[in-house]
């Protein structure tokens, strides 16, 4: 799950890491007091809330360019605010369709000495978890890692006993840090990590993280995202979740616990099972298709659950065929033939559909399908399958 950058920031201020002052705004009619909130007479920089990075290099669908913006005065401020609010904003992450904007961050404009990144996610290779930082901050971090990797430094963090105290400082010592800049980013560097632990964070990043001409550490940008998976522990960081930031078919998959990721295909994916699914996805491609997206229905799905992903799919525009590939284990391939052939009755279903069923009761489910007098091709493997429907909506 993300979150906005002024909701990371309320959660950095209240672990402990030292943030520029912001106040954000969700409606025009809070402008104005939001920017008194803000009690700041100097430069303010505007920023477009979004679930998406390279806001300030972005273009609004009116041809108004910058989702950040700098800001002189508070009048300034407030026009740029306008400008963006209830804005489309395209940027190089939200591909063509852009983003609405629906809340704007004021934030007080800072003197900066020097920028630098830093992040905090799991290393997958030790299985803990690991502290990225660089000298080159505000730019990407890929860029830097593909160009001078030599300025990329990493701590890895046992678990168990949490970051040490001489870890932080090795950190801002790499930075080459000195002095109260010094003292300031190894308080900052603790309390981030703390936060990243204490909330179950899948990932931290800042970037820029500055030093300012009076040595003050500030994250001045903040992206935050959580393990799903962990949720359940933290019901304030669930209420911070915005529905509008999130495709409503991810969502409404989510109410029937599918895990439903939208592609830009026109082959419609219904797999049980991770592993089997990004491998449905490579068959297609393989034979010359492309995936709409894609759905796992998990190992014990219900006939209502398969009614429900057949809803979610098909309110797809671009679905122009269906494939089902079923592996069952624990699943019973009786149980997703029945709800494949209810969900096509109820949804008057006119767009081909190849169905290849193995495994558990797979000799039932053929016959479910054989016996329902629905136009169903069938299908023996994974390639027969793949073909079938990738011929079929050519």
């Amino acid at each position: 799950m993300n979150i906005h950058e002024y909701q990371a920031k309320a959660l950095f201020e209240k672990f402990g890491v030292a943030v520029p002052r912001g106040v954000a705004a969700r409606s025009p009619a809070e402008f104005e007091s939001a920017l008194s909130t803000l009690s700041h007479d100097g430069a303010l920089i505007v920023k477009s809330q979004i679930h998406a990075g390279g806001r300030g290099k972005g273009t609004f669908n009116d041809g108004f360019k910058g989702g950040v913006k700098f800001a002189k005065t508070k009048a300034e401020a407030l026009d740029f605010a306008n400008k963006m609010f209830n804005n489309t904003l395209v940027t190089a992450q939200t591909g063509p369709a852009g983003r609405k904007v629906q809340t704007i961050y004021f934030t007080a404009a800072c003197d900066i000495a020097k920028e630098y990144y830093l992040a905090i996610l799991l290393d997958r290779i030790t299985s803990r978890p690991v502290i990225v930082a660089s000298t080159e901050g505000g730019v990407e971090i890929e860029k830097v890692a593909h160009e001078t990797p030599g300025k990329i430094f990493k701590i890895v963090v046992d678990p168990a006993v949490g970051l040490m105290g001489y870890q932080a400082r090795e950190l801002a010592f790499k930075l080459g840090l000195t002095g109260e800049a010094f003292k300031n980013a190894v308080k900052l560097i603790t309390a981030l990590y703390r936060m990243y632990w204490e909330t179950d964070a899948a990932m931290v990043e800042v970037n820029p993280l500055i030093v300012t001409p009076d040595n003050k550490v500030l994250a001045l940008d903040a992206k935050v995202s959580f393990d799903d998976n962990s949720l359940f522990r933290h019901p304030e960081i669930t209420a911070l979740r915005d529905l509008n930031e999130e495709d409503s078919k991810e969502i409404e998959a989510s109410k029937y616990n599918l895990s439903y990721i939208a592609l830009d295909g026109n082959i419609a994916c219904l797999v049980n099972g991770a592993g089997l699914a990004m491998s449905t996805m490579d068959i297609i491609k393989h034979y010359g298709g492309s995936p709409a997206n894609f759905l796992d229905v998990g190992g014990g799905a219900t006939k209502e659950q398969v009614q429900a992903a057949f809803r979610i799919i098909l309110t797809d525009p671009k679905v122009k065929g269906i494939l089902v590939n079923i592996f069952g284990g624990i699943m019973d391939c009786n149980t997703i033939a029945t709800g494949v052939v209810a969900a096509a009755r109820d949804l008057g279903l006119k767009i081909p559909l190849v169905v290849r069923l193995e495994g558990n009761n797979v000799v039932a489910g053929k016959q479910t399908l054989a016996a329902s007098g629905l136009k169903i091709e069938s299908a023996t493997t994974m390639a027969d399958a793949a073909q079938k429907i990738v011929k079929l909506v050519a």
